[in-house]
């Protein structure tokens, strides 16, 4: 236990700063307020995250930073914590916070104040999923997430924003009813809700193989998984920019940390059992995605592809059950969550310049925006895979990870990165090389200070993990050795108990 709850005031600190919005008044200066305070805020809580990782013991895999309260009926209990495992996505979040703030500065006109409330709700919600230590908070912390992301994407978003924040809506609402029945079955079976309990509880088999598919329910789509994509590039076309950069790098991240936290510690023969399908979803996963990716015509529709295609290196190490397969699942996510968030945000510097997301409405941008053209090649080539980016680390992990077990699944995950240098590579040639032709590109301008403070940490950090990714892998290290030791322990039991009888 610690001293002060910092879990929960770095959970909470963005609901009091969006209380404080809400009663700005709707004016310039209030308007004007608005921004300053979601900056402030959302600065001030990824400062106070930040000690979370100064006092963080990586040599442990046990929960740190402990908060537990009763709270419903005495059963059901308000319980915080992180480990090796949690702590990288909560620093993700409180990180992007902010640079989403300050990317919204001046594209948000409209429904300013509501718009930053939004988002700092939006912020207390995804940290709070990955704080919680009890299912039912974790339920309301996860599915919380889609009430702010709706009403950003319908009310911000572009002429079909309705029809996307409505299928967005609907895929992952409907998912997470069946983990929702999965949690209650789990109740009923263990008698508590405290997710530490329940990682050391052996559940029978039956009840395991029908909740893995509840819950994979819930996590496909919110990661998403093939052949429940297909919100996704909808939900990114329509979205504003922050909205699409939150959506790509925290949002969808909360699938893969799901399988992490609950799928393998907890259904360990289910896991198994279904590895093989997993896999095969995978693999369709990053082939298919890839070739979709490869014949659009809007910016953002293919990066929103190229993000389905690289969560499937996520699932297919995840499932490996491997530790370097676990290990470049979550730095695979970490990474995504960078450079995704990245690609999205220069896909916004040249729409709010052009007002138009189509390919063929640029080329030769390079010759007027040097400094950007720089940017974009980083996170393009991290995108790709390329030693020496943030991007290679996760994905080599994976594939060494996944090589261990299955050769063939880990040679056709491979042609993956290859697909993945064609879209990206013919994307940046066609943007920002090529002929300076298009007389609405003659006096288009470089990016300025403010998207220069966006950018930049976001460039350092793509180099900086791709040629030291030793904080991330160490953080999450020894969380990941626990978790794949007593992964194996309860099949061997299993099959051990099976031999005997």
């Amino acid at each position: 236990m610690t001293s002060w709850p910092i879990l929960s005031v770095v959970t909470f600190l963005p609901i009091a700063g969006a209380l404080f919005i809400a009663f700005l008044r709707d004016d310039e200066a209030g308007l004007r307020n608005a921004r300053w305070v979601a900056m402030w805020t959302t600065l001030i809580t990824f400062a106070i995250s930040l000690i979370l990782v100064w006092r963080f013991d990586p040599s442990s895999a046990d929960f740190q930073f402990l908060e537990k309260r009763p709270w419903l009926g005495g059963t059901i209990t308000y319980a915080m914590g992180v480990d090796g495992i949690s702590l990288p996505f909560v620093i993700l979040t409180t990180a992007l916070m902010p640079i989403s703030i300050l990317a919204s500065w001046t594209a948000i006109q409209r429904r300013v104040r509501e718009y930053m409330i939004a988002f700092l709700v939006l912020e207390t919600l995804m940290v709070g999923t990955f704080c919680a230590l009890d299912l039912v908070l974790f339920y309301i912390f996860f599915e919380g997430g889609l009430i702010p992301m709706f009403l950003i994407i319908g009310v911000w978003g572009g002429p079909r924003r309705v029809y996307a924040s409505f299928k967005f809506f609907l895929y992952t609402l409907l998912g997470s009813v069946l983990m929702l029945l999965a949690i209650m079955a789990m109740y009923w079976e263990a008698g508590t809700t405290d997710i530490p309990t329940l990682l050391h509880h052996a559940f029978p088999r039956a009840l395991q193989t029908w909740a893995f598919f509840a819950f994979l329910a819930s996590f496909a789509v919110k990661l998403p998984m093939w052949p429940v994509h297909t919100w996704l590039p909808d939900a990114h076309v329509e979205a504003p920019t922050a909205g699409s950069v939150i959506l790509a790098a925290i949002l969808l991240k909360m699938g893969g940390y799901g399988f992490l936290r609950f799928s393998l510690p907890m259904f360990p023969e289910a896991s198994v059992q279904f590895a093989p399908l997993i896999f095969a979803l995978s693999i369709v996963a990053i082939i298919y995605t890839s070739l979709v990716a490869l014949m659009q015509e809007d910016v953002k529709k293919l990066i929103a592809y190229s993000s389905v295609a690289h969560m499937g290196f996520v699932t297919m190490g995840l499932f490996a059950l491997t530790t370097q397969g676990v290990a470049g699942g979550i730095f695979q996510m970490i990474s995504h969550g960078i450079v995704s968030a990245a690609l999205f945000l220069c896909v916004g510097v040249i729409y709010d310049r052009m007002h138009t997301r189509e390919i063929a409405a640029y080329g030769g941008l390079v010759y007027r925006m040097p400094i950007y053209a720089f940017a974009f090649m980083v996170f393009a080539l991290a995108n790709v895979g390329l030693p020496g980016t943030s991007g290679f680390v996760g994905e080599f992990l994976t594939l060494i990870g996944t090589f261990r077990i299955n050769n063939w699944v880990a040679t056709l995950a491979t042609l993956g990165t290859i697909l993945s240098a064609a879209y990206m590579l013919w994307l940046y040639r066609k943007v920002i090389f090529g002929k300076l032709t298009k007389p609405s590109l003659f006096h288009i301008k470089d990016i300025g200070w403010r998207e220069m403070v966006v950018l930049a940490p976001l460039v350092i950090l793509t180099i900086v993990f791709g040629v030291y990714p030793k904080p991330v892998l160490d953080i999450s290290a020894v969380s990941v050795t626990q978790l794949i030791d007593n992964f194996q322990h309860a099949v061997a039991s299993v099959q051990s108990a099976g031999l005997a009888r």
